[in-house]
């Protein structure tokens, strides 16, 4: 699998704290990781890449008056909400202004929920457009500590108060982020709180690996194994949902690589049952749900996904997005203001070689790959008005998933 995207992001943005060099090896080389690495050139990083091993020296520090600088995120809420918080107290106060803007799909995300805790710590962010709304300019500013008790169980926002909370006066405190990952808080601690450089290996990336897994529950006869996966307990969610599913992974060579716990990862083909998802269990597996609502089409039974209303606000609103993809394929899916309920097994159906059933992916690139899963038991042809969107986390998705498996029911165009 390609590195973790969470974790590269932080490895990237981090080290502009750092006080030494840090170099990452197994990051993954992705559109929305790379926005987070050309915000470390353009905030003064001095990075260079050499044989797979990225490396980055830190500015000697941040921009002085003059050079008021404006960040691109692209489609990254990672880049973006937590630039908001690391500048927010790195920038000088008499120094320049960072502006950070995104693609259409990013302007429409919510940052209030990273800024006005942001604004209660004394941070000085300024809407420039919508209110709630990329873009935002950040002005440095002293800030002070406090206690923050998170509405949505996110990691970003805990990560950005986490950055924040480094340059504050007195005692920042985060709670109800109990079951979000937990990438801030091992990377701060191998950096001594910011102090040092590091030495990283990327774990592969469980929620890309989620897919591939996935499909080798669903289609007959397959074997799938991940190595050196992340085994995170923050984000081995998707695990579990296997496990009760029927697809009961096995999990060996298990090692940790500097606070990362990792291992390889092997799931079978099997005959599928039904499973549940609530709401204390959904910030382990919020990527992973697209493509496990998939799995739920092939399980035997009624399968209830529920706890999921932040679906509604990632790239694109992915409960309507499946909603409407399943059922064109003939799934027996209703969504509901927080998840689904998916009725199985049914068989799905796409259309002729000649005249393929095009499905809308919405630009977002789970909804893409949870798709290409699905045209594997699809009886016909099937084609996405936009592959290309699955570029932001796994460029070579498409391809891997070729190697993998032989379509002998479907196919994807």
């Amino acid at each position: 699998m390609p590195g973790d995207k969470s974790i590269t992001h932080r490895a990237f943005l981090f080290s502009l704290l750092a006080r030494g060099t840090c170099r990452v090896t197994g990051w993954l080389d992705a559109e929305d990781t790379l926005s987070s690495l050309e915000a470390v050139r353009a905030l003064g990083g001095r990075v260079s890449l050499d044989d797979g091993v990225c490396r980055m020296d830190p500015p000697a520090g941040p921009p002085a008056p003059g050079q008021d600088i404006v960040l691109d995120c692209g489609n990254s809420g990672t880049t973006s909400r937590l630039l908001l918080g690391l500048l927010a107290g790195w920038l000088d106060p008499d120094g320049a202004a960072v502006r950070l803007t995104g693609d259409a799909s990013l302007s429409m995300r919510p940052m209030a929920r990273v800024v006005d805790p942001l604004r209660a710590m004394g941070a000085d962010l300024q809407y420039l457009a919508e209110d709630g709304r990329l873009p935002i300019r950040v002005r440095g500013a002293a800030l002070r500590g406090g206690d923050h008790a998170l509405p949505v169980a996110s990691a970003q926002v805990k990560s950005a108060l986490q950055l924040a909370g480094l340059f504050a006066d007195g005692r920042t405190t985060v709670s109800g982020a109990d079951e979000v990952r937990d990438h801030t808080d091992r990377l701060l601690a191998i950096m001594g709180a910011g102090r040092e450089g590091y030495d990283l290996q990327v774990p592969g990336d469980p929620s890309t690996a989620a897919f591939f897994q996935a499909a080798a529950a669903l289609v007959p006869g397959s074997r799938v194994t991940v190595k050196a996966q992340s085994l995170n307990p923050g984000r081995t969610g998707v695990l579990e949902v296997l496990a009760r599913a029927g697809a009961t992974p096995e999990i060996t060579h298990r090692a940790g690589d500097r606070g990362e716990p990792l291992g390889d990862v092997t799931v079978r083909a099997t005959a599928l049952q039904t499973f549940g998802i609530q709401a204390p269990e959904v910030p382990s597996l919020i990527d992973e749900l697209p493509v496990l609502a998939v799995l739920a089409t092939q399980a035997a039974g009624r399968s209830v996904m529920a706890g999921a209303a932040e679906l509604k606000v990632k790239e694109s609103d992915r409960i309507d997005a499946m909603c409407e993809v399943l059922s064109q394929l003939g799934a027996d899916i209703t969504a509901q203001p927080d998840g689904w309920i998916i009725n199985g097994p049914t068989p799905l159906k796409g259309g002729s070689a000649d005249a393929p059933l095009v499905l809308r992916t919405r630009g977002d690139h789970r909804v893409a790959m949870s798709v290409a899963v699905a045209a594997l038991v699809t009886a016909g042809h099937v084609a996405l008005d936009d592959a290309a969107c699955v570029a932001v986390s796994c460029p070579n998705f498409f391809p891997t998933l070729d190697k993998l498996f032989v379509r002998s029911a479907g196919d994807l165009d």
